[in-house]
């Protein structure tokens, strides 16, 4: 698949028993639907954050289109005091995320630095 963002051919990489496209141009990340739930080890706590998102509005850009269906993508802004603004197929077939906004979603989720997922992000994208 082609990076969202810049179009170059990204990388399949795993992590956590989940395949992650990475672009190693811009540092973007293609996550399938239901992926984040896997990384975050809540699914539950997840699923209804998903639900509650302020959502509604198209990415800044415009351009975002998602890459199984080609529909536009959705902004939505998750946490409340960091807030993290990451664009997601209304048809939920995936999520993009932007250079370090997958780290930064999954500290809002995880306050534990210490985690197995951020010693993983940190060893995967040198953080």
């Amino acid at each position: 698949m082609n990076c969202l963002n810049c179009k170059e051919p990204m990388v399949v990489l795993e992590l956590n028993q989940v395949e992650i496209d990475y672009c190693l141009e811009c540092g973007g990340i293609w996550l399938d639907g239901g992926e984040l739930e896997i990384l975050i080890e809540d699914p539950a706590e997840v699923k209804k954050m998903l639900a509650d998102f302020a959502s509604g509005r198209e990415s800044a850009s415009g351009k975002r289109k998602c890459p199984v269906c080609r529909k536009k993508m959705e902004m939505i802004t998750i946490g409340d005091k960091n807030k993290v603004q990451i664009d997601r197929c209304v048809r939920h077939h995936g999520i993009w995320f932007d250079k370090n906004e997958l780290d930064e979603v999954i500290e809002i989720f995880d306050q534990n630095k210490n985690s197995r997922v951020h010693k993983l992000l940190k060893e995967m994208f040198n953080k």
